[in-house]
């Protein structure tokens, strides 16, 4: 039996498809792109208090996959305020006659309102598309909305449309403030000068609220990963750690989708801070991506990139959800992070439904941050 990795891998056979890079669509409302959760939902009793969201990406699926609808029982079986997706809502090229299959049916049923990023095939163009769109129209529809409404291509879904500001932005909330990134088209990511000024400008406006607020960053492509099909993207660890570096603030935790898992690795920076980041992405696509072997000629993990980081844990072999929970506390706010995996026997036993994997803890010191 091979030994479980302890870092993040690098594929060797790395591809250059920044031939791919689309030009993002135009914001829908104004900068600096906020979204007021309670604008947004309505009063919740308690919400600052105690704040619970699921996190899950790559739940589309060209090919059918019974794990889409089963994810989305799952997830209502363990309610939540709200849903964050984390990318890849719709394969392969975020088309609009993709959404009634891929999104609008299996979420019929949740019961919560869903915020997204937009992930790598959300943004792509069909090259034999009969009819011409552009990067994003069906997403910005669905979720960029000047105001709420019905989906003209949902087929008669009861789900309104989202008004979050742009393709990257930032959900504010009693408990946290949650920055999305918008990574692209290509594998590993791709990051404009405008929105990296702007993810700079955003965790130092977080950090004036760090006593009161979490602060939480988003993004479709993992920067960290061990598994074989996408490997880590050196380009979004150097973008975010140049981010960290400008703002001089770290943020208290990192989510990401992209690999069809889930990992969770920590990264410790020189002043002791550990940034743990987390991978959530078997969210209903037909294909789960394995953890590389520690004998795999195809990646390598010896990089100094990857001195600090380690991976903690990880589930490669069963679809899954987060849920997280932000509670603030006499010593200050809480987060914790709860996986859950549901068995592979689920679709033809109903009765098989979603454990718990792991639960992790994240607490907030709020110290001043230095890299």
């Amino acid at each position: 039996m091979k030994a479980m990795r302890r870092k993040p891998v690098l594929r060797l056979d790395v591809p250059d498809d920044s031939y791919k890079i689309k030009e993002p669509p135009k914001p829908s409302g104004p900068y600096p792109y906020h979204l007021d959760l309670t604008q947004a939902l309505g009063p919740i009793t308690g919400i600052d208090q105690k704040m619970t969201l699921h996190m899950v990406g790559d739940t589309g699926s060209p090919r059918p996959s019974d794990f889409q609808e089963l994810v989305v029982r799952e997830l209502s079986s363990h309610p939540a305020d709200f849903l964050y997706h984390l990318g890849d809502i719709v394969y392969n090229y975020g088309e609009q006659h993709e959404y009634p299959r891929q999104f609008f049916g299996p979420y019929e049923s949740y019961p919560g309102q869903i915020f997204a990023i937009p992930g790598n095939h959300d943004a792509e163009i069909n090259p034999l598309s009969e009819l011409p769109y552009q990067s994003l129209d069906a997403y910005m529809q669905v979720f960029c909305a000047q105001q709420a409404g019905p989906v003209s291509f949902s087929e008669g879904s009861k789900r309104l449309s989202m008004t979050q500001p742009n393709t990257y932005w930032t959900l504010k909330t009693p408990l946290a403030n949650i920055i999305g990134l918008y990574g692209n088209t290509i594998k590993f990511g791709y990051i404009d000068a405008e929105q990296a000024a702007w993810f700079v400008q955003e965790l130092k406006a977080a950090q004036l609220e760090r006593r009161h607020k979490a602060l939480i960053v988003c993004l479709h492509q993992a920067p960290y990963s061990a598994d074989t099909n996408h490997g880590s993207s050196e380009t979004m660890i150097a973008f975010l750690e140049k981010a960290f570096q400008d703002a001089g603030v770290k943020p208290d935790v990192v989510f990401s989708g992209h690999v069809h898992n889930y990992q969770r690795f920590s990264r410790t920076y020189a002043d002791g801070t550990i940034v743990p980041f987390v991978v959530s992405g078997a969210g209903g696509h037909a294909d789960l991506h394995p953890i590389a072997l520690s004998d795999d000629l195809t990646v390598c993990d010896e990089t100094p990139i990857f001195q600090h980081v380690k991976l903690e844990n990880y589930c490669d072999n069963r679809y899954g959800f987060l849920r997280i929970i932000i509670e603030r506390k006499p010593e200050g706010l809480l987060l914790t992070g709860e996986y859950y995996a549901i068995p592979l026997q689920a679709p033809a036993d109903p009765s098989k439904t979603a454990v718990l994997f792991e639960r992790f803890f994240v607490p907030m010191h709020y110290r001043e941050y230095a890299l």
